[in-house]
């Protein structure tokens, strides 16, 4: 897929030269809101399931209760918090992953490196190519899916995965993010965790 790779460069390349001035601003407006680091950093499972460092901006509060444990994510997720998840303007750093190879443009989302272990073998395939800003999932329910149906839907990409495929989904997740659907769990500020019950 070497034209996927040169189109990952070209585009993220592009996009961080186009965009330094709004990622200047939203950093500087996390820092005053969310407060310090502005950017959220964590280690997630690239492609074969190598992990690499994924870089976001920060969406929620460090509130913790009184044993020193974070609160709940719906406490500590503020309304400019809801605002860039429902946008996805907290995803725009990692344009810096893709242009270092670590991630695509498109693909299944790097999730949890402690998911690792509990996927079935099928479900361990979405792993088989680099992990993405968007993909397949997130332009067909994105967070208001099963995680059953989220693996579905990657696998699904994984086996079909083409050029033309991925000029699609950029172009449903456009429409997506004015639209601002599924961007959480029925129920859930974010989405559920996974348990491995869903093999």
């Amino acid at each position: 897929m070497r034209l996927k790779r040169l189109f990952d460069i070209v585009c993220s390349a592009l996009a961080l030269l186009l965009l330094w001035p709004l990622l200047l601003a939203l950093f500087i407006l996390i820092r005053v809101y969310l407060g310090s680091p502005a950017l959220f950093r964590q280690q997630r499972p690239g492609l074969h399931g190598r992990p690499f460092m994924m870089v976001k901006f920060r969406t929620m509060l460090d509130a913790v209760d009184g044993n020193g444990d974070p609160l709940p994510d719906e406490l500590r997720l503020t309304r400019f918090g809801r605002f860039l998840r429902g946008t996805s303007l907290d995803e725009l750093p990692e344009l810096w992953n893709v242009l270092k190879g670590e991630m695509s443009l498109v693909g299944p989302r790097p999730l949890l490196m402690e998911y690792l272990p509990l996927y079935s073998a099928e479900q361990a395939r979405r792993h088989d190519v680099r992990p993405g800003i968007t993909g397949w999932a997130q332009v067909n329910g994105r967070n208001a899916l099963s995680w059953s149906e989220k693996f579905d839907l990657d696998i699904w990409y994984v086996k079909n995965q083409s050029f033309w495929l991925d000029f699609r989904i950029l172009l449903l997740t456009v429409r997506k993010v004015f639209v601002r659907e599924g961007i959480s769990a029925e129920g859930q500020a974010t989405m559920s965790r996974f348990t491995g019950d869903d093999k």
